[in-house]
């Protein structure tokens, strides 16, 4: 059974979380993100996170941080890589 709680959504701004979410499947939770940035992505200093809690890895991040806010696309979503050890520490 896949875990209800495996990929998890958080928009944040002004470094203050703002909403979560938490779905079992990566192809739900890519569309929410997506959706997500369209409706949020103008709220000041918002960004979105996507995280697989399993493998610990960011699936997604908006705005990209190495280049200026775009509008939502599923290219705006960077590659697959590994959470620093920093950010495990902090779950």
């Amino acid at each position: 059974m896949d875990d209800p709680e495996r990929y998890h959504l958080t928009l944040t701004a002004a470094g203050r979380p703002v909403a979560h979410g938490w779905w079992p499947d990566e192809t739900i939770a890519r569309g929410k993100f997506l959706s997500w940035v369209g409706k949020y992505g103008a709220i000041p200093s918002a960004q979105f996170t996507l995280v697989d809690e399993i493998e610990a890895l960011t699936l997604a991040v908006w705005p990209d941080q190495a280049q200026p806010a775009s509008p939502p696309t599923p290219s705006a979503a960077r590659p697959l890589h590994r959470l620093s050890e920093r950010h495990r520490k902090q779950r």
